[in-house]
């Protein structure tokens, strides 16, 4: 059911709206669209010019703003990497879906896909589209059921594990199911002593795989095609620091260089910027191949800004109007900077308010590959968002978050109200006005208890216990 003002319509009028409405033909003379797909790692809401950034610079993302859609909006699957995948992948939000949580070392089969999910590229592929993958995966080693081969993608190169795409100067990449070495050789500083490791800095993988993904697209630009381009950038190097505190790692600062900032802020903006540049040539590139018209063209962060590596997020106030960053379930950590465009297809700097999340790729997949949805999903199409017909656009009833870090909190997002429980199932319930209170500043629980019981109701509705997800 839609939630806008549902009480005050006739049931007659409730029951045509809640009835199921078939994938539509997609809306382009009968012509399968090129996707591609762009997930930053860890880029706040506030990051891009755009979005109301004014130290770093991404002229190429804000021309895609200018020449297409931004979706004010817009969530990740939650507010870590792998669940947040999870959701965009297989359209189940993060109470229902596989993998709910960052798996340590001892949980690392909790963190791959299996079999029985039915991802996006699987969809693709079945639509007779070419599936390349090219970055961070961290849902499937290379013996996992999990792994992109498996999973729907003819060709991956990049990182399987999220915690080997720490490292932006590793020992290898892996292409399928081979690993690739790279020229990047760590050298322990003084072994004897355990004293860290100085590595031998040749191939910056960032680099690499955006070459790859260029080949790829050259070599397929000729037929439908979904290209899932999950970058690393600006994740920190939390693991090659070597006690500096700087985890920012780019090859040079760039247009940075001279700026009077600490070195992890130099980074920082330096990674956003080349990012922002790569991304300039593949649109030149789409032109090149002259499918331009053909493509849509997706951009958006995994989850919210950090603050890992050293930079300051403050400084850049990376996260705009919201507050709270990564593995928050605040504003600040689920709330990403999303743009869209297709020429010809989408209306040139247009803006859109639709609550949409990661979950919903899956639905607007399905109607673009002319696909059938599959069961299970907490997925609605937004491309009537996409395309400017906010009439013929469906609402969810409600948006759910869960995280199992930090003691544990889940979140709801229903018409402009957010609630937030920590803990899970037992805790308080904050409640937000968010048309009033973007940042979150004033909890309205006690003033409205009537919403306080929906949002429990929800929260409950939507978290199915899982044994391998424990609250702790």
């Amino acid at each position: 059911m839609l939630m806008k003002k549902i009480d005050l319509l006739p049931f007659s009028l409730i029951l045509l709206l809640a009835w199921p409405i078939p994938l539509r033909a997609d809306h382009h003379e009968g012509a399968k669209p090129n996707v591609i797909f762009i997930m930053a790692d860890d880029l706040g809401y506030g990051d891009l010019g755009c979005f109301g950034q004014t130290k770093i610079q991404t002229p190429y993302l804000d021309q895609m703003a200018a020449e297409g859609l931004k979706l004010t909006q817009f969530y990740a699957g939650t507010t870590v990497c792998a669940p947040s995948r999870c959701v965009l992948m297989t359209g189940q939000h993060t109470g229902r879906c596989w993998v709910r949580g960052n798996a340590g070392a001892n949980n690392i089969e909790s963190q791959a896909l299996r079999d029985e999910d039915k991802t996006i590229a699987e969809v693709f592929r079945d639509a007779g589209y070419a599936t390349g993958l090219f970055g961070k995966w961290g849902l499937g080693e290379e013996t996992s059921p999990g792994h992109p081969n498996n999973q729907g993608f003819d060709v991956c190169y990049g990182y399987l594990n999220q915690h080997h795409a720490h490292n932006y100067y590793p020992s290898f990449l892996v292409r399928n199911k081979e690993r690739v070495p790279l020229r990047n050789v760590p050298q322990w500083e003084n072994p004897a002593r355990g004293e860290g490791w100085a590595m031998e800095r040749v191939d910056y993988t960032h680099d690499l795989i955006h070459g790859e993904a260029l080949q790829w697209l050259a070599e397929n630009h000729e037929k439908p095609f979904f290209l899932f381009l999950s970058l690393t950038i600006p994740h920190a190097n939390n693991e090659g620091t070597r006690g500096t505190g700087d985890g920012q790692d780019v090859p040079d600062y760039g247009i940075y260089e001279n700026k009077n900032w600490t070195r992890p802020n130099k980074g920082q903006a330096a990674m956003i910027t080349r990012m922002d540049r790569d991304i300039g040539e593949l649109f030149a590139k789409l032109k090149e191949h002259q499918i331009d018209e053909k493509t849509l063209v997706i951009f958006t962060s995994d989850n919210g800004h950090h603050r890992e590596g050293g930079n300051d997020p403050e400084f850049f106030d990376a996260n705009g109007p919201l507050r709270g960053m990564k593995r928050s379930l605040l504003e600040g950590g689920i709330r990403v900077p999303t743009l869209a465009r297709w020429p010809g297809h989408i209306k040139a700097g247009t803006v859109s308010d639709h609550v949409g999340y990661f979950g919903d790729v899956m639905a607007t997949v399905c109607q673009l590959a002319g696909q059938p949805l599959p069961e299970n999903t907490q997925s609605i199409s937004f491309l009537p968002a996409l395309l400017g017909e906010k009439e013929k656009q469906e609402q969810h009833d409600y948006l759910y978050w869960e995280f199992y870090e930090q003691g544990s909190r889940q979140a709801v997002r229903f018409g402009k109200w957010k609630a937030i429980r920590q803990p899970m199932l037992t805790g308080k319930v904050v409640l937000y006005d968010l048309s009033q209170d973007i940042a979150e500043a004033t909890d309205v629980a006690k003033d409205h208890p009537d919403l306080v019981t929906r949002a429990i109701a929800y929260m409950d509705e939507a978290h199915v216990p899982d044994p391998k997800w424990k609250i702790r």
